[in-house]
Parts: structure tokens; C-alpha cells; sequence
């Protein structure tokens, strides 16, 4: 990812801080899916990711005159969020797999591509429930790691940034994160294999 704004964003940017209706309801529109998705991420729970995108976005706006323009958005974005979600999550039980499974029942963020297979599509979304079970096993602060880099695409610098913790620091959790994320599908594709004709219980 850029260390630069794309362009698109900077005049987005300077629109909405001058006070452009349309353009602060596109920013709004933008800002508010990638918090939501990110928080969801995080917080596992889609009424907590909800309360936190909202919240997110909030304060987003709340802060738009003191961003730097000649950096991106998203890093910001998500210490924002990030620091709202650790503050609900402090009072709070989250329950990630059930959550998080009962989202991907309603399908993923990402728009469908119309011409998949069936079969196919079938095939990926039971795999990317088992990589979503597997990542909210993972501790916290894997877990931020992991999909900042490996979903959303941040830079390491990006995300030492949003976690306030140095690169080096990054770097080091990210290769855990992802070893970690590796031992639990090995170990999820072990336990289903012992069980009868390779299925789980319908308690999961």
C-alpha cells in the first residue's frame, strides 16, 4: 500500500472538509463499510461492530481537520476503531465463533461474483468459515496483526502505527499470527477427520 493518499481520496478528503453534502455522504459510505468489517474482524460480534463502526466513523468526521491529506486514510481510520473496540470489549463477553459464523451464514461483504459455480462457491465459503473460526482463536493481538496485513493490506510501518508498537514488533507477531493460524486449521482438520464420515457436531 501506499505511503501516499490516492488521489481519488485526497479530493474526496478536501470536498467533504469543505463542507460538500455529497462528498461527506461518499466519504461516509467509505470509511463507514471498511470500519465495520474491520471491527467486525476484531470484535467478532456483528451488534458490537455495529456500535463501534458507528461510533468509528463518528469521530472520524469529528477529527477530519486536524488529518494529514498527504497520508492515507485507512491506518487512521482503523486506530480509531481499534481503540473504540478495546474500550467495549473491556465490558463485554464476546462470543466470536457463533458470531462469526452466523455472518458468514449471511454472506460475505464482498459482492458475489454472478457467473461462480455454485459447487464452487459452496467449496469456499465452508473453507472461509473454518479460516474465520481459526482467526478469532487466535490471541488479540495476532489477530489485529493478521488481518490488517493479510486482509486489509497495510504496510508494515501502517500497522505499527495503528497498534502504536514498533515494526520490528509487527513483523515478529504477524510470522506467530500466522504459524498459530496454520496449527489451528491443522489441528480443526484433525478433529474432523476423527469424527464420524468427517463431519462436525451441529454444535459448532
Amino acid at each position: 500500500m501506499s505511503a501516499q493518499i490516492p488521489r481519488a481520496d485526497r479530493a474526496l478528503l478536501a470536498q467533504a472538509r469543505d463542507g460538500e453534502r455529497e462528498a461527506r455522504e461518499q466519504l461516509a459510505r467509505r470509511v463507514g463499510r471498511a470500519a465495520y468489517v474491520f471491527a467486525l474482524q476484531i470484535t467478532g460480534t456483528p451488534e458490537t461492530a455495529r456500535d463501534v463502526a458507528q461510533d468509528g466513523v463518528l469521530r472520524f468526521f469529528q477529527h477530519l481537520d486536524r488529518f494529514d491529506a498527504d497520508r492515507p486514510i485507512d491506518p487512521w481510520l482503523y486506530q480509531i476503531v481499534r481503540n473504540r473496540a478495546r474500550d467495549l470489549m473491556r465490558r463485554e463477553r464476546v462470543r466470536r465463533h457463533e458470531s462469526l459464523d452466523a455472518w458468514l451464514e449471511q454472506g460475505h461483504p464482498e459482492a458475489a461474483d454472478p457467473s461462480a459455480d455454485p459447487a464452487a462457491d459452496a467449496e469456499r465459503h465452508d473453507l472461509q468459515r473454518q479460516i474465520w473460526r481459526a482467526i478469532s482463536r487466535l490471541p488479540e493481538a495476532h489477530r489485529e496483526i493478521f488481518v490488517l496485513r493479510d486482509y486489509h493490506d497495510l504496510s508494515y510501518r501502517e500497522i505499527a502505527e495503528v497498534l502504536a508498537i514498533p515494526q520490528g514488533t509487527v513483523m515478529s507477531r504477524l510470522h506467530a499470527a500466522r504459524k498459530g493460524l496454520r496449527e489451528i486449521l491443522i489441528d480443526e482438520g484433525n478433529r474432523s477427520l476423527d469424527e464420524p464420515h468427517g463431519r462436525r457436531g451441529d454444535h459448532e
